[in-house]
């Protein structure tokens, strides 16, 4: 069994009802974590649709989010959600905004955890993401 992810008649990935269900509660956790809709609307009858817009503004406030987000953990526990996500909004064709050189949103960095592990730079960050969400595009069936 499997699930249909659309952006009006485009298939953007094709799930199993196991990986969907998953990314669908990841969905709603980081909708709350950054206080915004995703634009990914309800599963019904193995089928969601993907409001463009919407979504967009979810895309860039998440990696605006993860950017800021300096705790080893909680940036592992997202990295794969994130990855995931760039995968549909590069299949949906929507340019996303990387955080500038020297993004410093709201007050700078959040959930800091203290340690001598140097920080990486912008460019390190995003190619990491950026080779993430490659990886997963061959096990991303459309």
């Amino acid at each position: 069994m499997s699930q249909y992810y659309y952006m009006g008649d485009q298939t953007l990935w094709n799930p199993s009802n196991g990986a969907s269900r998953l990314f669908l509660s990841q969905v709603s956790v980081y909708q709350a974590e950054l206080g915004l809709p995703s634009g990914i609307g309800p599963m019904q009858a193995d089928e969601c649709q993907i409001d463009p817009l919407v979504f967009k503004e979810f895309v860039d406030a998440l990696l605006a989010w993860h950017w800021r987000t300096r705790h080893p953990v909680m940036a592992a526990l997202s990295e794969g959600f994130v990855a995931t996500v760039l995968v549909l909004a590069e299949r949906a064709d929507i340019e996303v905004n990387w955080p500038p050189a020297g993004f410093d949103e709201n007050g700078g960095l959040k959930d800091v955890q203290v340690s001598a592990a140097p920080v990486s730079s912008e460019e390190a960050w995003a190619a990491a993401l950026q080779y993430k969400s490659l990886e997963l595009v061959r096990f991303m069936a459309a």
